[in-house]
């Protein structure tokens, strides 16, 4: 087959158009590369270029200082005894969930979970039981609701699930359940706890010991700078050799890692990155309160913010009952808001919303997020005799 020239011409560079604008798209903010990133992808872009040093287990790579990283700094940063940088978060879930339950066990999560722990958990066979939440606003979660799970599933099938697991936050309305009070409970049931801190490792404080987290997932992509997709999990010694355990026709090889896992630009900028996140992780606090004043500037305005309030995490869903007038109104209504932020170059609620979407402030700091309210006001005044 030959392709036809006129068709390769749509490929090859391609320039994206979002770059220099204010981005409070909560699938970005806390994935930007930064200047040390930038560099280490040119540098180490090439698809062998980290292999090249490999004797056989990646991890083990003592320059780069692959080995260093991931078996000194990473474990430190996770609060955990061992820890593997992965192809991305929902690998490192299912490399949990595939070593620690078989088909048939039961797996117990709250019911704000995102769906790759839906599909982790169906592409090993486990049952799944949801925790519920309490439902708008503020969507809460009971921690004894994952006792009364763990009963239920006890009751249903003679014996404790394999695994629970807490999205902390989750990723629709950012709410940062009490994770420690969740770990304890299950641990007087004897089940292992996994805390998916996709939007939390990277970006706020997160120790597995201190929670009582036997597991600890985060996205390196999402939420450390780095070039995805790329992914973190840490272990507890309990579990490590379960979790970490080698192919008895290569004893060089971990199982659930296929082998080999992250490698070239993806680990390689999250190296990079690790120290510019490990100072940023410890300013927490002035994310917290950014977020706390942008979220206050936006219900002065007639927004409701669905979720925890005060919040505790740069992740928001607001419901815009002014935007979505104003879409009953206008022409091509649904689309008027991503016109109108378009051309202030503010970029992260997709096309298309305008009565609910969810956004993130971190990383934007005051001077901007206030650039972005101020934006709000004028599009609500600029259509309020539409």
């Amino acid at each position: 087959m030959t392709l036809d020239d006129s068709y390769l011409q749509k490929f090859g560079f391609i320039k994206r158009e979002t770059l220099g604008s204010i981005n409070i798209d909560p699938l970005q903010t806390g994935g930007l590369l930064t200047e040390a990133a930038k560099q280490a992808l040119m540098e180490w872009g090439d698809g062998y270029s980290v292999c090249d040093y490999c004797a056989g287990v990646l991890d083990l790579v003592k320059k780069p200082p692959i080995q260093e990283f991931v078996h000194g700094a990473l474990p430190e940063f996770l609060g955990c005894d061992e820890a593997r940088v992965t192809n991305g978060a929902r690998e490192s879930k299912f490399a949990v969930m595939h070593s620690m339950g078989k088909p048939g066990d039961w797996l117990v999560l709250d019911g704000l979970a995102h769906y790759s722990s839906y599909v982790a958990a169906e592409r090993t066979g486990l049952n799944i039981k949801a925790v519920p939440h309490s439902g708008s606003p503020e969507y809460k979660l009971d921690p004894e609701g994952y006792g009364t799970a763990i009963e239920e599933v006890i009751r249903e099938s003679g014996k404790p699930p394999a695994l629970a697991l807490i999205t902390y936050p989750d990723g629709s309305y950012g709410n940062v359940p009490d994770a420690k009070k969740i770990a304890s409970i299950c641990h007087e049931y004897d089940v292992p706890l996994l805390l998916n801190g996709a939007y939390a490792v990277g970006r706020m404080p997160v120790n597995g010991k201190e929670i009582g987290a036997d597991f600890v997932v985060g996205s390196g992509h999402k939420s450390m700078a780095a070039s995805g997709p790329v992914g973190v999990l840490g272990v507890s010694g309990e579990y490590a050799p379960t979790v970490f355990r080698r192919s008895v026709h290569n004893k060089a090889k971990e199982i659930e890692l296929l082998g080999c896992t992250a490698r070239g630009a993806t680990i390689m900028t999250m190296i990079a990155s690790f120290p510019e996140v490990v100072k940023r992780v410890r300013n927490w606090d002035q994310e917290v309160e950014d977020a706390r004043w942008f979220s206050s500037k936006l219900q002065d305005m007639g927004f409701i913010q669905r979720g925890q309030n005060p919040h505790s995490h740069d992740l928001m869903f607001f419901e815009a009952p002014g935007f979505y007038e104003i879409s009953q109104k206008v022409k091509k209504g649904r689309y008027f808001l991503y016109k109108e932020l378009k051309s202030r170059k503010i970029h992260g609620i997709k096309s298309g919303l305008t009565r609910y979407f969810k956004l993130s402030t971190f990383g934007v700091g005051r001077e901007k997020l206030g650039v972005v309210v101020d934006s709000f006001e004028e599009i609500l005044k600029k259509y309020e005799d539409v």
